[in-house]
């Protein structure tokens, strides 16, 4: 039987390679707005995130999601992805 390939991908924060189910997924639709993906399935351009407050900082202050996405970050999705992580 063939070992089922796991997808990977990179955090924006740490930049480092996990399980792409490990992750928050911050999706850019070609229509709409920016939010959080919580299933992962949403189609459009998306960054992944850990689960973490440290890299969530790391990517606020270096603008990485904003790098990621192509285009300019909400503050509000800012917001509710910190509220998501303090909990």
């Amino acid at each position: 039987m063939k070992k089922k390939k796991i997808p990977q991908r990179m955090c924006v924060g740490c930049q480092e390679m996990k399980s792409k189910k490990e992750f928050i997924r911050v999706v850019k639709p070609q229509e709409g707005d920016i939010t959080i993906d919580p299933t992962g399935k949403k189609p459009g351009r998306g960054a992944y995130i850990c689960p973490e407050i440290d890299c969530f900082k790391k990517a606020y202050k270096s603008k990485r999601l904003d790098k990621a996405l192509k285009t300019a970050v909400p503050h509000q999705v800012y917001q509710s992805l910190e509220d998501r992580l303090s909990d």
